[in-house]
């Protein structure tokens, strides 16, 4: 029965993943769902970095970019096998923010968030520049994805894929949150000197989460080139970071579950606002409006709070 309690929230998500495809009338709505499945993922490892650790990150999509141009780039021009160039890409991603971390991580308030701004800038930059391996501008396309000669293709097959890499990585945020690992973290947050007199290592645990969000951030990179076929930098600009935070501050900061809801909102809203021609962007910019100052906590917690549920996440 405890164990149920503590899986509840996963064992719904489970559900909801093995009866939605009895509702989706063609390949236009696993689209959508696919899409979202990918969001939550990468939303899920930003909301690592800025909701339970408190670390901005306006550059995050520079670390897609990276998965995404590695598994495109290493298959078409060097050879490499599909599952090896997202594990390269996903390596370089990480070893980047493993090496920026320290320094950046010395910078506080809005200076760190140009900081990391200045980052995803650079990677989409080298990204554009470096036409003879990316494509330039135009982009190129991508390999399928392959093992022991079976490809993933079409949506029935992706929606399943994506739904067991989103019941794993929620499973996995989940008990890493519920660790102590997690618990330090929310020190961190909470107060740095504080988490420091407690002998929280600050330096090391900012290194770690920065490395793991950015990991996560490149895996799906590389997920999604795979997924549409062809890549382009827009992948990696400035416009898909704000809109990762901002799915992060909408679904709720510090909750896992958040980070799904605020995805898959934030993902279906501009297709349900396509019927006002024209002014879907007012609409979307007042829907975003009404929620933070309505619910500046964000959805998930704000809700749980008002309907009785406690304030910090339980999953």
């Amino acid at each position: 029965m405890k164990y149920f309690r503590r899986h509840y929230g996963l064992l719904v998500l489970a559900g909801v993943l093995l009866l939605l495809p009895l509702v989706l009338p063609n390949n236009f709505y696993y689209d959508i769902v696919i899409r979202m499945a990918i969001n939550a993922i990468i939303v899920l490892g930003l909301n690592l970095l800025i909701g339970f650790a408190g670390q901005i990150s306006l550059g995050h999509a520079g670390f897609i970019g990276i998965g995404a141009y590695a598994t495109a780039i290493l298959p078409t021009h060097f050879g490499w096998h599909p599952l090896f160039a997202m594990g390269a890409g996903a390596a370089i991603a990480s070893a980047i923010a493993a090496i920026l971390a320290r320094p950046i991580f010395r910078l506080k308030g809005h200076y760190l968030a140009m900081a990391t701004l200045g980052l995803g800038i650079i990677i989409a930059i080298v990204i554009k520049n470096e036409a003879a391996y990316t494509g330039g501008p135009d982009g190129m396309p991508v390999m399928a994805l392959g093992l022991m000669g079976f490809d993933i293709s079409g949506e029935r097959q992706w929606y399943w894929a994506l739904a067991a890499l989103l019941l794993f990585s929620f499973w996995a945020a989940k008990n890493l949150i519920d660790s102590p690992f997690g618990r330090a973290l929310r020190a961190l947050h909470g107060s740095e000197v504080a988490a420091q007199v407690m002998g929280v290592d600050i330096v090391r645990y900012k290194l770690a989460i920065f490395v793991l969000s950015a990991f996560f951030a490149s895996l799906m990179g590389s997920v999604t080139a795979h997924y549409i076929g062809f890549v382009t930098p827009n992948i990696a600009d400035f416009f898909h970071s704000i809109e990762l935070v901002t799915m992060v501050v909408v679904g709720g900061m510090a909750s896992i579950y958040g980070s799904l809801i605020g995805a898959v909102l934030l993902t279906a809203l501009p297709q349900a606002l396509s019927t006002f021609e024209g002014w879907e962007t007012v609409v979307f910019g007042s829907i975003l409006m009404f929620c933070m100052i309505f619910m500046p906590r964000g959805l998930v917690p704000t809700l749980a709070q008002r309907f009785g549920g406690s304030e910090q996440e339980e999953g």
